[in-house]
């Protein structure tokens, strides 16, 4: 990779994280948490943060994380290492608690920076789409009517895209209803990040 494009790549993520557009529709203020490389070789598009991932300011430093490095049987050292994997939530901050979790994602950040952040990463070869919104956004018409359905048609997006429930321990019940998902999506999930991370 030049050193151009990770001069620019670096100067256009700080002012991603520098952003403040929604500040007033926040209830814990602007902390983008994103992570990213122009060499980055999965990327990982979720919701947005939850509320100890905004106190840390590190992505998925919580039980959805450890879950979901589960799921991809990989370390958090490779996790965190941003030239192997992207992490951009459709909304970067913590959008506060509504009456059956957290809200949505905030539509500015994908206005405003989706796009441009994309186009940084040339060498992304799956990408984990997690969640209504992500899916809705990454596979557009293509989504299905649900989230259930979306992922059990993982193979039509497959080996490029792989769309994923929410690893927050809030879907124990769906994981435990869905037993096809840890049978049949997860081992092909682990193998494939084991081709692109270790070729």
């Amino acid at each position: 990779m030049q050193l151009r494009s990770i001069s620019a790549a670096r100067k256009l993520l700080d002012e991603a994280r520098a952003c403040k557009l929604c500040a007033n529709f926040l209830p814990l203020g602007p902390r983008p948490v994103l992570q990213l490389h122009p060499d980055s070789k999965i990327l990982i598009a979720g919701q947005a943060p939850g509320s100890k991932v905004h106190q840390t300011g590190v992505p998925f430093d919580d039980p959805s994380g450890d879950r979901l490095r589960e799921w991809m049987g990989i370390n958090k050292a490779t996790f965190y290492d941003a030239t192997q994997i992207a992490i951009l939530p459709m909304g970067f901050c913590y959008p506060g608690t509504g009456k059956s979790g957290d809200l949505p994602p905030r539509p500015e950040c994908v206005i405003a920076w989706r796009s441009k952040l994309l186009d940084l990463m040339s060498s992304v070869q799956l990408t984990l789409v997690i969640g209504q919104y992500a899916q809705s956004w990454h596979l557009r018409n293509t989504a299905k009517s649900s989230v259930t359905d979306t992922v059990a048609a993982w193979q039509e997006y497959w080996p490029t895209i792989l769309p994923l429930p929410h690893p927050s321990p809030r879907n124990n019940i769906w994981l435990k209803r869905n037993s096809w998902f840890m049978l049949n999506v997860l081992p092909s999930l682990k193998k494939r990040v084991q081709q692109i991370l270790q070729p």
